[in-house]
């Protein structure tokens, strides 16, 4: 597969969430709605924790922006579901137990499965990637700053 970068279209996804519920890229083109797209290596550990509460924190500041965050691991429905409670995440997890959608995107890692977070505009074009196994918070901020971008461009 093609390195997806900035100005590719994204590939379409279907994956179900923590309720079983099944998600696609699709339905958030319909809806002419970006999306910011994080992969993380595993519920509970440290940085994804980390990660995930930042991107809780400032959730209403993409939910004002017009976009939904959504956050794709390989655990299963059981521990997503754990996290989101433990957490109050209040946005949804993707389960991708056979790393289809992190093949997908490109998403791999060495030990532990990537980190890469996708910023999805409401045409399905990638408008900005970030990666790095170890920062757990400093692209939330700049995700935050593309999206409103986007808003400002509608």
């Amino acid at each position: 597969m093609t390195k997806l970068k900035v100005g590719s279209v994204a590939p379409n996804f279907e994956a179900k969430n923590y309720l079983g519920q099944m998600v696609t890229l699709k339905e958030f083109k319909e809806k002419n709605q970006p999306i910011v797209l994080y992969f993380y290596p595993k519920d509970n550990s440290p940085v994804c924790t980390k990660e995930s509460c930042e991107f809780r924190d400032k959730y209403q500041k993409f939910i004002e922006a017009g976009a939904e965050v959504i956050g794709v691991s390989s655990d299963g429905e059981d521990s997503h579901k754990s996290f989101v409670s433990k957490y109050s995440l209040p946005f949804t997890l993707l389960t991708d137990k056979h790393s289809k959608l992190a093949k997908l995107y490109g998403v791999n890692g060495i030990l532990l499965p990537g980190r890469k977070t996708f910023i999805i505009d409401k045409h399905g074009i990638i408008a900005g990637i970030h990666e790095g196994l170890l920062s757990s918070t400093s692209h939330i901020e700049e995700s935050l700053k593309i999206i409103e971008k986007l808003k400002s461009q509608i």
